[in-house]
């Protein structure tokens, strides 16, 4: 592994199970000796503990931040105060894909930003040249997430006022008595929150959580366990949903917002960011749709998985999953525009499966997401 990004946490991932395979550059635990099922069914039912640090933390600082993210991102910062964030995508000049980050407002020219292993740091990079602007990456502050039904009432054992946070807000406070920002956000499409917290505390937090939360359900959990839940509740992994992993014939890599289903990104009435005006271009010229099915199953699908309606091929899996909680099996596929519409009966024909499926909107689970948005 040539990982050049360390977790502080490493001997504790080891300690469980993990061989810390590489993530964006920094060892990561894909699984652990525990069962992905119980992680999955714990951050369903009571809660789970993960380390996302290698998730990359940007922060933005300066008169000019907030110009430099308008153009980079798709949406318009501007309206962002201190202690609200937002989720976004990055661009390129053709109007297709990059990356996902969610952006942190923490003061009138400081922003945070957080992304996975697309071009972000690049864009945001290139971009502060010229500009009255400090970008720093910042591998120091390490990211757990704390994910689940149960989090909420752990975490107002040591919080005040966390009951009150509300979704996509943040907010700066101790917790164990260390400094952290809390967040509530997370990649489960549960109720969770995000501990930012610099290298040195993470060890003491990670610790306490896990001892102190034993009572409750609350475990430990690997990064695979998130594929299960990304899968129900419709959240894409760049470039595991993407022509990056899966090209297309004659085409060059590249996926609009609109094949994607995540246009919602692009702040209503925003046409001055990078790869804008190809964006709009792009509208209803979808070669795939992101949607989900459902297959008559009790096993997975694997990722490239094809989907039939008869001797043509309409689309594949990207990534599946079967939920002991609800026994469904359920898959992200692309699909052929005209198939993504509920209810068409269709044929997987995978590598190790072959079963009958039907298309079903996104996402599977919480399609209100009430959960994650719950107050109180």
């Amino acid at each position: 592994m040539s990982s050049w990004r360390l977790s502080v946490l490493a001997d504790r991932h080891r300690a469980l199970g993990s061989g810390l395979e590489d993530w964006n550059g920094m060892g990561t635990a894909w699984t652990y000796s525990t069962s992905l099922a119980d992680e999955h069914a714990a951050i369903r039912t009571t809660a789970g503990l993960m380390d996302v640090s290698g998730l990359k933390k940007m922060h933005i600082i300066g008169p000019h931040a907030e110009a430099l993210i308008n153009f980079a991102t798709t949406r318009n910062v501007s309206k962002l105060y201190p202690g609200k964030s937002v989720y976004a995508c990055m661009l390129n000049e053709a109007g297709k894909f990059i990356d996902d980050c969610v952006i942190y407002r923490n003061g009138p020219n400081s922003f945070m930003v957080v992304h996975g292993s697309g071009a972000g740091h690049e864009i945001l990079t290139r971009g502060a040249v010229g500009r009255n602007v400090v970008v720093l990456f910042d591998d120091d502050l390490h990211d757990l997430s704390l994910q689940g039904p149960a989090a909420v009432d752990f975490l107002a054992k040591h919080v005040p006022g966390i009951r009150d946070l509300p979704y996509f807000h943040h907010l700066q406070t101790t917790l164990f008595g260390r400094p952290v920002m809390l967040s509530r956000t997370g990649y489960t499409g549960e109720r969770g929150y995000e501990i930012f917290c610099k290298a040195a505390d993470a060890p003491l937090i990670w610790d306490t959580i896990v001892a102190e939360g034993k009572e409750m359900g609350i475990m430990p959990c690997s990064f695979t366990a998130l594929d299960w839940l990304r899968v129900e509740s419709y959240l894409l992994f760049y470039p595991y949903d993407n022509s990056d992993m899966y090209p297309m014939d004659g085409e060059p890599i590249g996926d609009s917002l609109w094949e994607l289903g995540l246009d919602f990104t692009v702040s209503p009435g925003k046409k001055e960011f990078r790869g804008a005006a190809e964006h709009y271009r792009l509208q209803g010229k979808e070669r795939f749709k992101i949607y989900g099915v459902e297959l008559a199953s009790k096993e997975a699908a694997l990722g490239g998985d094809a989907l039939y309606d008869g001797d043509t091929k309409v689309g594949f899996v990207t990534c599946g999953m079967y939920s002991r909680l609800t026994e469904r099996s359920m898959a992200i596929a692309r699909l052929d525009p005209a198939y993504a519409v509920a209810g068409r009966k269709l044929e997987l024909r995978g590598a190790s499966l072959t079963c009958g499926a039907t298309t079903h909107t996104l996402p599977f689970d919480d399609p209100q997401k009430l959960k994650r948005t719950a107050k109180g």
